[in-house]
């Protein structure tokens, strides 16, 4: 896979307005991180972001509006997203994706009702989680969090 993926779906410029624009988007980030802090099966990659969730949850909105079609935030603030680049100083495993790919999950099935942007949400996700696994190796249990956010 390449960093295509990173930019912005292109054969899907629909999809921001779909998921309900800003705030559509704006909604599923604030519960999937709701479910990254507060899920015992997210516990590892919990702890691979900082203490606070702030600056992950304004990342991956302004990251979504533009993969999704809408306006570029991210990358007119922080330039191409460039995801594998981005996560490479943070060791990605199975485990990691799992728990990030149990967290969206979830949140897509409270926060979209259309069963087929549904799924082809989760396979857009789990083909960017995927892409973004870096190490085979399963993290320890004590695991400190990053200092920047993911």
């Amino acid at each position: 896979m390449t960093e295509h993926l990173s930019v912005q779906h292109k054969d899907r410029p629909d999809t921001y307005l779909q998921v309900g624009g800003e705030a559509g988007i704006r909604a599923l980030v604030e519960r999937f991180y709701q479910l990254i802090e507060t899920l015992a099966q997210a516990r590892v990659v919990r702890q691979m972001h900082p203490p606070t969730l702030d600056g992950s949850t304004d990342s991956l909105f302004k990251f979504l509006s533009g993969w999704w079609g809408g306006p570029p935030l991210f990358q007119n603030e922080r330039g191409h997203p460039r995801l594998r680049r981005r996560h490479a100083p943070y060791a990605i495993s199975v485990v990691e994706r799992d728990e990030w790919m149990l967290c969206m999950r979830q949140a897509l099935d409270e926060q979209v009702q259309d069963v087929a942007l549904k799924s082809r949400l989760q396979r857009m996700f789990s083909e960017m989680a995927d892409h973004l696994i870096n190490t085979d190796i399963a993290p320890h249990p004590n695991t400190a969090h990053a200092e920047s956010e993911p």
